[in-house]
């Protein structure tokens, strides 16, 4: 259960961080703003606080969800804020000139971020997605607070009927250690395979 919380937020997030990080860069001020605003927002403010936003006031809006469901959606959305910053942030660090000697060949700007800037930001992006889904692992923890029975509800569970709560969480501990593990190699990984295909393109 931790796992498919974490994989199917870490899909809404990547969504949702593409989406914030385009608007981040439009040329139009509202959207930009809108971008902003919504960063603000989801940092800003506890991500506990956000479930409980989605799952409990939510029916008041028509917005009936399982409590699988409210904790994906809150946790992608969450987090999608963050890698937005990360996308952003690399984007940025990609040297200004590389843009500009695009556009001075006839390259319009879509064409430019695709080919020139997004390929050199590649790494730091993959860096960047690869904490933020560590972070998103740990903090399926959250979602135990409406009753979804994952790791830490699951240990909770153990402890009232087992009253050995160092041994349980201890076990607890090292899951979640194992599947970070599991999430850092991949991220390594897909740096490698990146760095690979470059070399080999260059």
């Amino acid at each position: 259960m931790t796992i498919g919380l974490t994989a199917c937020s870490l899909a809404i997030g990547l969504v949702v961080a593409t989406a914030v990080a385009a608007g981040r860069f439009s040329r139009m001020r509202p959207i930009r703003w809108l971008a902003t605003a919504y960063v603000s927002v989801m940092r800003g403010t506890p991500l506990l606080v956000q479930l409980f936003i989605v799952f409990f006031g939510g029916p008041q809006f028509g917005l009936e969800l399982t409590p699988f469901m409210a904790g994906v959606l809150t946790m992608g959305l969450n987090i999608g804020a963050y890698m937005s910053e990360g996308i952003k942030g690399a984007i940025i660090a990609v040297d200004k000139g590389q843009g500009e000697a695009s556009r001075s060949i006839g390259f319009g700007r879509l064409d430019t971020m695709r080919l020139f800037i997004l390929p050199q930001a590649a790494p730091l992006i993959i860096r960047s997605l690869g904490v933020n889904t560590v972070i998103l692992s740990k903090s399926t923890a959250l979602v135990s607070t409406i009753g979804v029975v994952e790791l830490t509800y699951s240990a909770q569970r153990f402890v009232t009927s087992t009253y050995k709560p160092f041994e349980v969480f201890a076990v607890a501990g090292a899951a979640y250690i194992a599947i970070v593990a599991v999430i850092s190699l991949i991220v390594r990984g897909a740096e490698k395979l990146f760095d690979a295909d470059r070399r080999v393109a260059a």
